[in-house]
């Protein structure tokens, strides 16, 4: 299965979870790392280069950081051009079957993201509009992978979030 992961982190050199995760598979077969921050610093998404790459890969993840209870706008726009361009161009069922993930890090505790919690609402709760829109194309949704307490997350827990993120990405 080859794996397609868009990256979307606007300050990747300062990440602690999205730089230490990625790394971690670095050069592995069938693993596409695609940071788009790196690939479109002005903002403006190639839309025929990024449909070309959907094509080639099985599996599409979206892995970025939680910014106000939704991903850096980057990938927002993303979405926007490229899946529109999918849904509207000459093979709108291209991405039919394939599997479509998110991973994700939240800066707050896990117990936070619950109805009792400060915020309310769970994760598929927030992130549902990722996950109608791969639905929508005919993709397979897998669950939401997060590492969470970003800001105060241990070296042990890290290390134990970095394998669990293998374990992931290579099943």
């Amino acid at each position: 299965m080859k794996t397609l992961i868009l990256l979307t982190h606007p300050n990747l050199k300062e990440s602690k979870i999205n730089k230490t995760l990625t790394q971690s598979i670095q050069n592995t077969p069938n693993i596409t790392l695609h940071d788009l921050y790196a690939t479109y610093s002005d903002g403006k998404i190639n839309a025929s280069k990024e449909i070309e790459l959907l094509k080639t890969h099985d599996k599409i993840v979206f892995e970025f950081p939680l910014f106000w209870f939704s991903s850096p706008s980057l990938l927002k726009e993303y979405e926007d051009v490229v899946f529109s361009g999918v849904l509207y161009g000459s093979e709108p069922k291209m991405l039919q079957g394939k599997i479509f993930q998110i991973i994700t890090s939240a800066g707050s505790p896990e117990e936070k993201y619950r109805s009792d919690g400060r915020n309310q609402k769970n994760l598929e709760e927030i992130l549902l509009p990722f996950q109608m829109s791969a639905s929508y194309l005919g993709m397979q949704t897998n669950p939401i992978f997060c590492v969470y307490n970003a800001m105060n997350i241990t070296d042990a827990s890290l290390a134990e979030a970095k394998e669990a993120y293998k374990k992931l990405l290579l099943s």
